[in-house]
């Protein structure tokens, strides 16, 4: 399983990574040392994490979390797999975003729970990327 250092997870949730310290220290994310000491989060519990956060936002935040090109990076928060299509839910700061897509391009990324992707939006379509 993939874990993500503070600095990362702190993008991920679009929050500065001394927010993601504090609330790893007041043990709103459960964290783990790695050999060299680092501070990580696992993926999945920071996916859970970002679901959360997400429903508990009252949105005092305005400002917008797309680029120019309409990419979200962020977090994979649910997969559905059906016989031939698939929808993948990504967590993208305040956004939640579902892509439907075939169950073979989900299998061709890898994609999984808990591992960082990015959700580009043009008109009606939400295409995913892997990072």
């Amino acid at each position: 399983m993939q874990s993500y250092t503070i600095g990362q997870a702190a993008r991920l949730l679009g929050v500065s990574p001394d927010t993601a310290r504090r609330w790893a220290d007041a043990g709103r994310m459960a964290t783990h040392r790695d050999e060299a000491g680092r501070r990580l989060i696992d993926g999945r519990d920071l996916a859970a994490f970002s679901v959360e956060l997400a429903k508990t936002a009252d949105g005092e935040e305005d400002a917008s979390y797309t680029s120019v090109r309409n990419a979200f990076p962020g977090i994979v928060t649910g997969i559905k797999l059906g016989d031939v299509a698939a929808q993948v839910e990504i967590q993208a700061g305040p956004h939640r975003l579902v892509s439907l897509l075939t169950r073979e391009a989900v299998e061709e990324l890898g994609l999984e729970v808990g591992m960082e992707a990015t959700a580009r939006v043009k008109s009606t379509n939400v295409h995913i990327d892997r990072v």
